[in-house]
């Protein structure tokens, strides 16, 4: 993993993301390895299990191109353009891609919805990136738990800051200080988030580092009776729109 005495001579950005890089290929390992077991699998038994390696492939060009998005504004500081957003139709279109990754690992993918939400100042590709690889990781690390509430939920709820847009389980795996610990460790050892997965939980960072490009803050969240990761969002009334 990561020396740092050996990254003397970059900036702050290019170590954020070298950081992330290696967080990336130690993510890769572990969905080589499955895809390498699968094929195995099938040459032995003679059981088609194309879908699986397809659904793991996926997994990992998501995340690519999330690390990609990311990457490219740390450093080129590009600025993007920002818009009117409907949060709403964000978590649903993400949904119906997670569902996809999902079902190699049996979990569900929910949508919870608290009331009715107005349209959020944001990016749109960002959001959406950032919020893919939070659910990547989360369905990852989930039958890892060995409990059977294989459940990831998509929610939005509103908060005295503005509205907040998450992913969230069941049980609380993450707090505000694991995570702390996590964005120091990552890239410097193989689990930097060991209450949550075995893995190296890329997924996490790389959103983690879209948001920040957003100027935006990935923090642990509440839903109701749900736990997991959140970002708060500037709400636009009508009368803004019109303006």
């Amino acid at each position: 993993m990561l020396e740092l005495n050996k990254t003397k001579y970059l900036d702050s950005n290019s170590i954020l993301s070298y950081r992330l890089f290696l967080s990336l290929t130690e993510q890769f390992k572990s969905s080589l390895v499955k895809i390498s077991k699968t094929v195995e699998s099938s040459m032995i038994t003679g059981i088609d299990n194309s879908s699986l390696i397809k659904n793991e492939s996926d997994y990992m060009i998501e995340l690519i191109r999330a690390y990609n998005f990311g990457v490219h504004l740390t450093l080129n500081g590009n600025e993007l353009d920002i818009e009117a957003v409907s949060i709403s139709s964000i978590l649903y279109k993400t949904a119906q891609n997670l569902r996809k990754i999902a079902i190699n690992y049996g979990v569900n993918v929910d949508l919870n919805f608290s009331g009715k939400h107005n349209l959020v100042l944001s990016n749109s590709e960002g959001l959406e990136a950032s919020l893919m690889s939070l659910g990547i990781a989360l369905i990852e690390a989930l039958p890892g738990h060995n409990n059977n509430k294989l459940n990831i939920h998509l929610a939005t709820h509103r908060c005295r800051y503005g509205i907040v847009a998450g992913i969230y389980i069941e049980d609380e795996f993450l707090t505000n200080d694991t995570l702390k610990k996590g964005r120091n460790l990552y890239g410097k050892v193989r689990q930097p988030l060991t209450n949550l997965s075995h893995s190296a939980s890329a997924g996490v960072f790389i959103a983690d580092n879209i948001l920040s490009s957003l100027n935006l803050k990935l923090k642990t969240s509440h839903h109701k009776k749900l736990y997991g990761l959140g970002v708060v969002l500037s709400p636009i009334s009508q009368l803004e729109l019109i303006k």
